[in-house]
């Protein structure tokens, strides 16, 4: 039997608790890398999720020892110890469909569900946008055009940067690719 990290626990036990509550949920941080063929370290959790449930999903995570950082509409914040999970709540249409065309991937840790390739490119955008501090976002971006450009949907993810009025900045990455 291969050894779980605390990680790999941590995933499986909120995993077990959103899927007890019926809570579609999908990776977008980190760990949603590995799936499109980059890896690089983390050590929390995000996820997306359906925002009808935002008040079940505080009152489970509390339950399991987690304390609220901070919640609004849009997103809440858990720690646990060192121990760190944070969501995305999925209230609009984009992000709904997102969750809805997530692809499910059999793990260690049970069923994981991953936002598609375009939809977690244009989470780390928002993310980068939103906060230009956030390099790691658009590190995040470029591995993951690096490492799949040959399958990756190139209209959408135009879309995507042209939605936040950064088609310049794709255009710079899609040159620099090596």
């Amino acid at each position: 039997m291969v050894p779980v990290s605390r990680l790999g626990r941590q995933i499986k036990e909120i995993i077990l608790c959103m899927d007890s509550l019926g809570a579609a949920t999908a990776l977008i941080g980190g760990l949603a890398l590995v799936p499109y063929n980059v890896i690089r370290a983390t050590s929390d959790v995000d996820l997306l999720a359906d925002a009808g449930l935002a008040d079940a999903i505080d009152r489970e995570l509390c339950k399991l020892g987690y304390q609220c950082l901070h919640r609004s509409a849009d997103v809440a914040n858990y720690v646990r110890g060192d121990e760190r999970v944070d969501f995305l709540f999925a209230i609009r249409p984009a992000a709904a469909a997102l969750l809805a065309s997530a692809v499910s991937y059999q793990t260690p840790f049970g069923e994981l569900r991953v936002v598609a390739l375009e939809g977690l490119i244009a989470f780390k955008l928002q993310g980068f946008v939103n906060d230009p501090r956030r390099t790691q976002d658009l590190e995040d971006i470029r591995a993951l055009l690096r490492a799949n450009r040959d399958r990756a949907d190139l209209v959408s993810i135009r879309d995507y940067f042209r939605l936040f009025d950064r088609e310049p900045l794709l255009d710079q990455i899609l040159a620099n690719l090596v």
